[in-house]
């Protein structure tokens, strides 16, 4: 089945439960915000729709009002993503690094300040990171492809159509591959980290088979775990749609999603990254990137290509670096 120790994760999540809270204070305050946004629009349009002649003005201009509200709130998030990433996803995974490698972290909030000061040393500013991220994102998509998908697993002729759906599943069990590369360039202390997420895409993709199999059970669990989720979220979304004026049954299925991928976020989310970096960390443990990987990924993605360019731009960034140190 799977090579990543469930209980390993979950204690690690344990340990880490600062940046749980932090995590569940900053998605859960994003899904207030959408709340109150939806909630604030609706009513305000609402009113203003008694001007219309229409009898269904107001319910009209309620349903527009709390798309506009939706709506700002998600350019905001869109905004501070760089923030989250910076301080809330690198920071909490600098700390389980520290904690897969069984080194001693600071406990309390403590964690907190102690994973900030340890991302900053690798990255000076927030917008090298998310640079970084994007284009891991990308060379990460050519990966699927380069490996075979599927079809080295399953070799079986006339299920073209099963095999691409599968492919399409592998593609989005890829979702935190760039975590993971941040993961290896926090680990080896890297001074370049565009030459270090190279390295990582390489050692990723050469031992994509393992990985992408763990990720896609991973994937299951969390699709299932966050269907249940939707479900149960959909009653509390309801509830607090019914204080809302007019008809806006549809935006509970809304919320409800919101509120889902909130508790994603908060918890799935650090349990998946640890799961995989327990499975990268141990495939990769004395190798070295592989040049022939290194040039099918060049010739299959253009962002891969660019992180290549960066790479060699950056100061101190070397060809292929050391394989991955003993701990």
């Amino acid at each position: 089945m799977w090579d990543f120790q469930v209980g390993r994760s979950v204690s690690i999540m344990m340990r880490t439960w600062p940046f749980i809270v932090f995590r569940m204070i900053i998605y859960f305050g994003i899904t207030l915000a959408y709340i109150m946004a939806t909630g604030t629009g609706a009513s305000v349009g609402y009113g203003v729709g008694h001007i219309s002649t229409d009898p269904d003005g107001p319910l009209s201009f309620a349903m527009w009002g709390g798309v506009v509200g939706f709506g700002i709130v998600s350019i905001a998030v869109y905004w501070i993503r760089e923030y989250i990433l910076y301080v809330v996803k690198a920071g909490h995974i600098a700390v389980m690094v520290h904690l897969i490698d069984g080194r001693d972290i600071p406990y309390g909030q403590s964690q907190i300040a102690y994973a900030k000061e340890v991302v900053t040393q690798r990255f000076a500013e927030a917008n090298i990171l998310f640079v970084v991220d994007q284009l891991v994102k990308g060379a990460i998509r050519a990966i699927t492809g380069l490996i075979g998908g599927i079809a080295a697993f399953l070799p079986i002729p006339g299920l073209s159509g099963l095999v691409s759906f599968i492919n399409t599943v592998i593609r989005l069990s890829l979702t935190y591959v760039d975590e993971i590369i941040l993961g290896y360039n926090i680990r080896i202390n890297s001074s370049s980290p565009f030459e270090t997420a190279r390295q990582g895409v390489v050692l990723y993709a050469q031992n994509g088979k393992t990985m992408v199999k763990n990720a896609i059970w991973l994937a299951v669990i969390m699709w299932g775990v966050s269907f249940i989720i939707f479900l149960l979220m959909l009653a509390p979304a309801a509830a607090i749609l019914y204080l809302m004026p007019g008809q806006l049954a549809g935006w509970a299925f809304v919320l409800a999603i919101v509120f889902a991928w909130a508790f994603k976020a908060a918890f799935i989310e650090p349990f998946a990254i640890a799961s995989l970096m327990q499975v990268y960390f141990k495939v990769i443990e004395g190798q070295v990137p592989d040049p022939e990987w290194d040039n099918r990924l060049a010739e299959a993605s253009s962002k891969f290509r660019e992180l290549k360019d960066k790479a060699l731009a950056s100061f101190g960034g070397s060809r292929w670096g050391t394989p991955n140190p003993a701990r």
